[in-house]
């Protein structure tokens, strides 16, 4: 399973994540960033040409090698700066106070312990910084929760520990965030349990 995670994964990922039908999602999510941006799960790269005019730079937190890897062809061809700063969510290298936006696309689900990584996006954000978050979780209809719940232990085993029963505007609130804007739907092109996305806006809290 270690040889699947690290070698296989990543490459399933950026296929999957990369579908054309996701591409109006993460232009919506990455509007209005500006100044200097956290993502947290930088993966391919695939939000790079979304980036605003506004965005002066990006650190990228990434525990995945071969995913840096694959995003590299991105990452040169980027007119906004952008470096690998870390690996792990859970604790950022950088200074407190050091960031205006947080982005995050599709990561929240794998993250082992949520609460610590989104502490850590409130200590890195300046005041009144953001989090833009782009997130599948738990579905608003029952019949979806349902099979969700059901196929929850598999998709955690085979997707890196995703998780689909998440509720991440939740998560955002109980962490000190305000949820300013928030759009729940489900994702084209994809089954309606793991297709039920949150896309908004968080605030850190005073």
């Amino acid at each position: 399973m270690r040889w699947y995670r690290e070698q296989v994964l990543p490459r399933v990922i950026d296929v999957f994540c990369g579908m054309a039908e996701g591409d109006p999602c993460r232009a919506r999510v990455c509007a209005g960033l500006t100044g200097d941006v956290v993502e947290i799960g930088f993966g391919s790269g695939l939000n790079v040409p979304f980036y605003p005019l506004g965005v002066r730079s990006v650190a990228a937190v990434e525990p995945s090698d071969v995913a840096w890897r694959l995003a590299e062809k991105r990452v040169v061809d980027s007119r906004v700066p952008i470096r690998r700063v870390g690996l792990d969510g859970e604790s950022l290298p950088m200074p407190d106070a050091s960031a205006d936006a947080v982005l995050s696309t599709w990561t929240m689900c794998t993250i082992p312990d949520l609460d610590a990584a989104l502490a850590e996006c409130r200590r890195v954000l300046r005041p009144g910084g953001t989090v833009h978050f782009l997130e599948h979780g738990l579905a608003p209809d029952e019949p979806v929760r349902r099979w969700q719940h059901r196929l929850d232990p598999l998709q955690q085993r085979f997707f890196g520990g995703c998780h689909l029963t998440r509720t991440i505007p939740d998560s955002l609130v109980s962490a000190g965030f305000a949820v300013i804007e928030l759009e729940t739907f489900y994702l084209d092109g994809a089954p309606r349990w793991i297709a039920a996305d949150s896309l908004g806006v968080a605030v850190s809290a005073p």
